[in-house]
């Protein structure tokens, strides 16, 4: 069965975060604007750093818990790669919607709604509520996509 543009979308992202080099878990994004994929960005060190899978976990060695004291890591997440990704190339991404294969968090929240996405599509849950609240206050629309699993 031939896939939405959600579902294709999503499926691009879930490829993307292969290349992640996240110990704890790996995200893909991808940027999207009138069915065209404008940049993608997937978790990890910054460029010229050593990756995680290199040094190992910071959070981890901190005994940091998921959705808190996001500063404390040595990756970028993968909704930010993507739109550095978008300002280095020059690509405007207002108006855009972003596949996520997680809920974004606090920090992305607000730079996706000052980045003037539109709509974020994500798969899998992240424990940040106020990310939630921030991005509906602002008027972006989130929704959670759940892939069909096709039976042959």
């Amino acid at each position: 069965m031939r896939p939405t543009w959600d579902e294709y979308y999503m499926q691009v992202a879930e490829v993307v975060k292969t290349r992640s080099t996240c110990l704890r878990r790996q995200v893909g994004a991808v940027i999207v604007k009138d069915k065209r994929l404008l940049t993608t960005g997937y978790n990890g060190a910054p460029s010229g750093i050593k990756h995680c899978s290199e040094v190992g976990c910071l959070r981890d060695e901190l005994c940091i818990p998921s959705g808190q004291r996001h500063e404390l890591c040595r990756g970028t997440h993968a909704e930010q790669n993507a739109i550095i990704q978008a300002a280095c190339h020059g690509i405007e991404i207002k108006n855009s919607v972003i596949y996520v294969t997680a809920q974004p968090c606090v920090l992305c929240a607000k730079m996706l709604i000052n980045a003037r996405i539109v709509r974020i599509v994500y798969k899998g849950d992240y424990p940040d509520e106020l990310a939630k609240e921030l991005l509906n206050e602002a008027g972006v629309v989130m929704e959670q996509l759940e892939l069909r699993i096709e039976s042959r």
